[in-house]
């Protein structure tokens, strides 16, 4: 892979206690990458201690991963992209495993925390590997696969990924918001497994529990509306036919046995469930028409390049 042009990107949030062994760690694995440490308006030492580790620093003021990746993956031009967490959480000796599979044609190779079990052991944060787990099993139910962890933070991409993914999102739903994306582009992911060692005493997660796990899970939702609006909306349709049925069954039979009809609220409510349905299948079927149209431009767009 030496003639390979490798970035490892490296997005920073008060990490100064840790930031020097990573970049050295990457730099003894993959001396011919480019190492990019983007500090997020640390209050520590991390620009100063990344730059005299000897990786390229910048600044990006944008609070937030998903804002720090976005302005990585637009300024930085490279063949294979190594993201990886500036907490020294994620071994530098697997990177050429997950590299082997990018130059292999995987679009996205995951360094998969769970399966081997060191992260349920090693992560002290019991709610995290709740929502590790929770992510995980509504990812593979609602997207009908099969991985092995959503949200490790340690990834490699092919510059076709890179240069298709569009970044919107600010946090760190980042990971989720990925893979969801090459799920719904049918673009490669693999996964390899790793060792995953918790932060050092002193290092504390940036992640909120709570508010970043109610920000993800809404991102796996909304991106299951953009990308599959049949499936949602026939789900959605099926709820308001049901419902208005259950309101509907009575009035009928009442009709059917007297010609009369007392409850006629609940007639009011159930055609209007009923209506709500019929728009809500007619607006998965168009925008349905639309996604198709869009995936194969996508597809069109991806042989150019």
């Amino acid at each position: 892979m030496t003639d390979k042009k490798i970035a490892v990107l490296v997005p920073c949030y008060n990490e100064a206690q840790t930031i020097a062994k990573v970049v050295a760690d990457f730099k003894r694995e993959i001396p011919q990458a480019e190492i990019y440490v983007y500090d997020n308006n640390s209050k520590d030492a991390t620009f100063a201690i990344a730059k005299e580790a000897g990786a390229i620093v910048r600044k990006e003021s944008r609070q937030g991963k998903g804002n720090v990746v976005r302005s990585m993956l637009r300024d930085i031009e490279a063949d294979f992209y190594v993201l990886i967490d500036g907490d020294d959480t994620y071994p530098a000796e697997s990177v050429q495993a997950l590299l082997q599979e990018a130059e292999l044609g995987a679009d996205v190779v995951v360094g998969d925390r769970l399966s081997n079990g060191t992260y349920t052991r090693e992560n002290k944060r019991d709610f995290h590997t709740f929502g590790n787990g929770l992510v995980l099993f509504l990812i593979n139910h609602l997207y009908d696969v099969k991985l092995k962890d959503i949200m490790s933070g340690y990834r490699v991409f092919s510059r076709r990924f890179v240069k298709t993914y569009p970044a919107l999102c600010e946090g760190f739903q980042l990971e989720t918001d990925m893979t969801i994306f090459a799920l719904s582009r049918k673009l490669k992911i693999q996964e390899v497994p790793i060792i995953y060692r918790d932060r050092p005493a002193g290092s504390e997660s940036k992640l909120n529990t709570f508010s970043d796990g109610f920000r993800v899970l809404t991102t796996i939702f909304n991106l299951y509306r953009y990308f599959y609006p049949l499936r949602y909306f026939s789900l959605v349709a099926a709820i308001f036919f049901l419902v208005g049925v259950s309101f509907g069954i009575p009035v009928v039979v009442e009709f059917i046995e007297t010609r009369f009809v007392s409850k006629v609220p609940s007639a009011i409510l159930a055609s209007g469930l009923m209506v709500l349905a019929i728009i809500s299948f007619s607006n998965g079927l168009i925008l349905d028409s639309i996604n198709k149209s869009d995936q194969e431009e996508f597809e069109r767009h991806l042989k150019k390049r």
